[in-house]
């Protein structure tokens, strides 16, 4: 049994124990942070059986990623053989899974482990962390269970008699050859399995609340000559990574609303979304229909050169009347009319704003995080929160992005918490948080900034109720000088 597993015992000096939730991106790069700085101590806790996160789980036909594969990868494991500019599941499953084993990482997961409770005791100074096979311990916890990984079915009355299920828990066991299907949601992942299966399909209609903007996607096949010159010449791989990542630094520029390349960049890209648009969707009315109703940016852009074709199909009808009920033999909507249909597939997101959900954190003074929570998640640098001392999220509140690759965010929050960690280690302190008058000043200074920003004027899973939970109102470079030296002066130690 590993130091984090073993009952009750007084504080040991030496390297600090670690707990880290989730074996996705988020929580493999944190592991691998820790172990650079010499924290061997480490404990990843998976409740799926397998590493991957997300790109375990989403196995729906036409799942990729949106930023270009060069990026989307950790800096200290770049890929010279993916396979595409952006690459399917498959390939970003199968990175992750190579990584974590070269690195060693896989083998410090316990698989089928979900965490329901997490309590900081301040006797001991430790995290007791209450899971699905029993309960564990270490000095630091943390969180990286993601902001996409607890998908949402929305309530509506009735019962459905057929196959449904949601985009992210994928039925591959429902042939939908000739069938009647349903697509209720327009967002992310419709866009990707709708042109996946509309071949497949006898009919397809698809319930639209708000319609998306939908840009082309520069994707192009890897060839192997390509894949020769990456592993031949690294520097080429990097350089092409380095022109990506400044590219989607000028778009969170303009998504900011203070750079002067705003408007013109931003008009360039509606421009480009309004040419494919027409080119695409001949039918003047099925046009008129997927046209948003909101400024470009404020919810998220999409890339797709297949969504509009797929959609203009004639076997495929766009609904934009409300979903107001599920019937025995379809979906019923406001106007009163009855879509007979075989299966329902959901393709309505994700409870973004609901950071850690479900489990229950416990913090000094018996402090439920949630409650601290009530009206929006906040952090300190979307890290850490007054009175949780040693406790660190990964992808945590106001670190997401509208344009660039978030694995760039995860390893500035590794590197910030592999700082604290060898703090603790080299014996300077046993236990830290951030000072409350800190942490309130950064969230004024989130919140003013985010409300100049191009999300704050409109409705979408950025936001919990007014506030913009999810997402950084800069550019990655800030953020990552920001993180890059923990200023120890924001922080205290507890007890």
């Amino acid at each position: 049994m590993d130091a984090a597993a073993r009952s009750p015992q007084p504080s040991r000096p030496g390297p600090p124990s670690v707990i880290v939730v989730g074996a996705g991106f988020g929580g493999l790069g944190a592991a691998a942070a820790l172990r650079r700085v010499g924290i061997t101590d480490v404990t990843i806790l998976e409740r799926a059986e397998d590493v991957g996160g997300v790109w375990r789980d989403n196995t729906y036909p036409g799942a990729a990623c949106d930023v270009p594969s060069p990026l989307y990868s950790w800096s200290w494991a770049t890929n010279p053989d993916w396979s595409r500019r952006y690459s399917g599941q498959p390939d970003i499953l199968d990175y992750i899974r190579r990584t974590a084993a070269e690195h060693g990482l896989r083998d410090l997961v316990r698989f089928g482990t979900t965490v329901t409770a997490a309590t900081y005791d301040e006797q001991r100074h430790r995290w007791r962390v209450r899971t699905t096979t029993g309960e564990l311990e270490a000095d630091l916890l943390v969180s990286a269970v993601g902001q996409l990984s607890n998908p949402v079915i929305p309530r509506i009355p009735g019962s459905f008699d057929g196959p449904s299920f949601h985009s992210a828990q994928w039925r591959h066991d429902v042939d939908l050859k000739g069938k009647r299907v349903a697509v209720v949601g327009t967002g992310a992942s419709a866009i990707q399995f709708v042109p996946g299966i509309v071949d497949r399909v006898g009919a397809m209609t698809v319930f639209q609340r708000s319609a998306p903007y939908v840009v082309p996607k520069p994707d192009a096949a890897y060839g192997e000559r390509h894949r020769r010159m990456f592993r031949r010449f690294p520097a080429t791989l990097a350089a092409e990574r380095r022109a990506v990542f400044w590219v989607t630094e000028r778009f969170n520029a303009a998504l900011e609303g203070t750079s002067p390349v705003t408007r013109p960049l931003l008009a360039a890209v509606e421009n480009a979304w309004r040419l494919m648009l027409r080119r695409q969707v001949p039918d003047p009315v099925l046009r008129a229909k997927l046209v948003p109703d909101y400024t470009l940016g404020c919810k998220r852009l999409l890339f797709s050169n297949a969504w509009y074709p797929a959609l203009a199909r004639d076997h495929v009808d766009v609904v934009t009347e409300e979903v107001t009920g599920l019937e025995p033999t379809g979906v019923r909507t406001a106007d009163g009319v009855l879509h007979e249909v075989d299966v329902v597939i959901w393709g309505t997101g994700f409870a973004a704003t609901q950071f850690l959900a479900p489990m229950t954190v416990t913090g000094v003074g018996g402090r439920d995080l949630h409650e601290e929570w009530s009206d929006g998640a906040r952090a300190h640098l979307g890290i850490t929160v007054p009175g949780f001392p040693n406790l660190f999220c990964i992808y945590g509140p106001n670190t997401n992005l509208g344009g660039s690759s978030i694995i760039a965010m995860q390893e500035a929050q590794s590197a910030y918490v592999a700082q604290v960690a060898r703090r603790i280690a080299d014996g300077d302190a046993r236990a830290l948080g951030v000072r409350p008058d800190v942490a309130d000043a950064y969230d004024r200074e989130m919140q003013t900034r985010l409300s100049s920003s191009v999300w704050s004027g409109c409705t979408s899973w950025y936001r919990d109720g007014t506030r913009i939970t999810t997402n950084w109102p800069g550019q990655v470079r800030e953020y990552q000088r920001r993180t890059s030296v923990v200023a120890w002066d924001e922080l205290e130690e507890i007890g």
